[in-house]
């Protein structure tokens, strides 16, 4: 029997979260792992009660914006955002933990993740945003590709 490997176990998992997405540019999923044990996931998407983007369209696509540029527009969380606020709602301390994430964070997911505590993030997909890279290496932050999908 070959069993998966437990990033590759929790990456896959990550990949089935991005499927409730409901933003119409990109799916992303995030998951918070901490002793081998799922604390929080969360996608991105609208807050809740509020209208999905696939049924209200998207400002930003609209205005032809590109990707990672003027997020103040979208009316949508990022999965890491989401999956950070989930655990706070429920209580659950994230310290000390690794998000698993579908595409690399940008820059406010990055700032998030700092000050939350996780101290690793995997993720299976580039985002067009340097500045993330570099402030999650300047506060210590372990920062790995993933590519064995």
């Amino acid at each position: 029997m070959n069993r998966p490997s437990w990033d590759r176990y929790f990456m896959e998992i990550t990949l089935v979260v991005a499927t409730r997405s409901t933003c119409l540019r990109r799916q992303v999923g995030a998951l918070l792992v901490r002793d081998k044990r799922i604390l929080s996931s969360g996608y991105n998407g609208a807050p809740r009660g509020l209208g999905h983007c696939h049924d209200l369209g998207c400002l930003r696509k609209e205005m032809g914006i590109p990707s990672g540029q003027r997020q103040e527009l979208c009316r949508g969380l990022h999965a890491e955002q989401n999956a950070i606020v989930h655990a706070a709602y429920h209580g659950i301390n994230i310290a000390g933990s690794t998000l698993y994430v579908t595409h690399r964070p940008c820059i406010t997911c990055a700032k998030m993740i700092i000050n939350a505590g996780i101290i690793k993030v995997i993720f299976a997909g580039e985002y067009p945003d340097q500045l993330s890279v570099d402030l999650l290496a300047q506060a210590g932050i372990d920062l790995q590709p993933f590519s064995n999908l």
